[in-house]
């Protein structure tokens, strides 16, 4: 079950929300009185209510915004208990102080916005004791570790309890609440604003990871980052996994570079069976393969890993994706397309520029690699046997094919190009691995010059689809993927 938190500082718009979510299927819902910004009328707020409600007054210090003094705020709690509301939140210090009442269910809650404190099984049995229904604990995710722990303190209480690790690195424990015995999880109505660090907004729960259906026999997947809440890898995997009718998940994990080896040693025990592995970690995942397919040991970086029993199987899609991509570029039939001879250009030291220059290589082009950061470039150049140039000089190179594998043009940079357009000729193929937006300013750029052109969006769904076989062993929907790129990158869109 998902609480949906609400905060509004009028009372005629924290209703009409409270309203909409009860037409939406909304099963619980909090209503935070430390956003509402003058005097708190219970009986107005909860009468003729259409969903159980949790009533939650936060101090400052606990993430909150209550101005008043700690007797009013405890008052406005007992008041909200009188009244007769299904749940009210109550700190794990001041829950002694506030008798139970009548039906009200108390959730005895502990915030700390700092870490994460090793003496959670402790902390968990002094809650317990305040004569708690349900037990909440909330705490600031600094680790991959702090997740795990969570979860495992979760699964094994006695007491219905909520835990949640805060922050872009614990939003898992969010929407595995109920596989590990959560009674709710907490969401925000709003789109735009959020009640906790991480938080997710509820139409991301319930339509893209559709919390409700998860259970112990949902498989995960998912893509490992550092940031990663940008990566729409989540939206087209779990599209076509709906799609399919599978019962897996694909779930962002944000994973600090000295955290992977932690997160890759929990994985099994999570239950995750396959990730998606993007910056900045593409390359050393591979040490961690106990087998690897030959490309991605050629290139030197993977970006799927699938755990299969013992072993860890490494394989790299955005190689098999690009050259699709460029090979279709150059052929409109299915033969096979020489790249003897080709004058190649990649702009970028990447993980993405690694494994094209190393397909292209392969392939017999005549790879140049020009990086922004010449000894990277150099390096990479080094190990798979291509040309360097400084990034001054790329636009010397009079390429064939020019690959953009740089972040040079991402969203919201939009107004930014790696190469000048002038430097484009009607002859070339402009490859821009960037996919939001799909229609870069290189990409428009290279149309005006009548270039051919592969867009990031091309590639994206292309690696996406690979890794889609590799996690279900079913085909893609690659349609369905390209519609829901296409759809989430679009600087048109609607609010639903």
């Amino acid at each position: 079950m998902i609480c949906v938190s609400l905060g509004r500082t009028r009372h005629k718009h924290m209703i009409a929300e409270h309203q909409h979510l009860a037409d939406n299927g909304a099963k619980l819902v909090e209503l935070r009185l430390d956003y509402i910004g003058r005097a708190v009328n219970i009986g107005r707020l909860i009468n003729n209510r259409p969903t159980p409600v949790l009533i939650a007054v936060r101090r400052r210090e606990d993430g909150g915004r209550w101005m008043g003094t700690e007797a009013d705020r405890q008052m406005l709690l007992r008041s909200a208990i009188v009244s007769g509301v299904e749940y009210v939140d109550l700190e794990a210090d001041i829950a002694g102080q506030i008798p139970r009442y009548g039906t009200t269910k108390r959730v005895v809650s502990f915030h700390d916005f700092n870490g994460t404190p090793e003496n959670l099984e402790e902390l968990h049995a002094a809650m317990a004791a305040e004569d708690a229904d349900i037990v909440k604990i909330a705490t600031m995710a600094t680790t991959f570790s702090d997740n795990v722990r969570m979860l495992e303190l979760v699964q094994n209480a006695t007491v219905p309890t909520i835990g949640i690790c805060m922050g872009e690195i614990g939003m898992m424990t969010r929407i595995l609440a109920s596989r590990v015995g959560s009674p709710f999880t907490y969401a925000t109505y709003s789109t735009d604003r959020k009640m906790a660090p991480g938080q997710l907004n509820y139409k991301q729960m319930h339509d893209l990871y559709r919390f409700d259906e998860i259970d112990e026999q949902t498989e995960l997947f998912g893509v490992v980052a550092d940031p990663v809440a940008h990566s729409h890898s989540p939206l087209i995997h779990n599209r076509a996994m709906q799609h399919a009718g599978v019962n897996a998940r694909y779930l962002p994990f944000r994973v600090p570079p000295d955290d992977l080896n932690a997160f890759i040693a929990a994985c099994p025990q999570i239950g995750i069976h396959g990730i998606s592995i993007t910056i900045p970690h593409k390359e050393r995942a591979l040490d961690y393969c106990t087998q690897a397919e030959a490309s991605a040991t050629g290139i030197g970086a993977i970006n799927t890993l699938i755990f299969d029993q013992n072993d860890r199987l490494g394989y790299n899609t955005d190689y098999r994706a690009a050259m699709d991509c460029i090979n279709a570029a150059y052929s409109k039939s299915d033969a096979a397309v020489s790249h003897q001879g080709r004058r190649a250009l990649i702009l970028g030291a990447g993980g993405v520029s690694r494994a094209i220059a190393w397909g292209l290589k392969q392939r017999g082009a005549e790879v140049t690699i020009a990086s922004r950061s010449y000894d990277r470039a150099a390096a990479m150049a080094h190990e798979l046997g291509t040309r360097v140039v400084t990034w001054d000089h790329r636009h010397a190179q009079n390429p064939q094919l020019l690959i953009n594998g740089t972040p040079v043009g991402m969203h919201p940079n939009v107004d930014e190009a790696p190469y000048d357009k002038a430097a484009i000729n009607n002859f070339m193929v402009v490859f821009d691995t960037v996919y939001n937006p799909e229609n870069t300013l290189l990409i428009k750029h290279a149309r005006e010059m009548k270039a051919k052109v592969i867009t990031g969006v091309d590639m994206f769904v292309r690696q996406a689809a690979y890794q889609f076989k590799l996690f279900t062993g079913r085909e893609a929907p690659t349609q369905l993927m390209r519609d829901a790129i296409k759809e989430a990158t679009s600087p048109v869109r609607l609010n639903a």
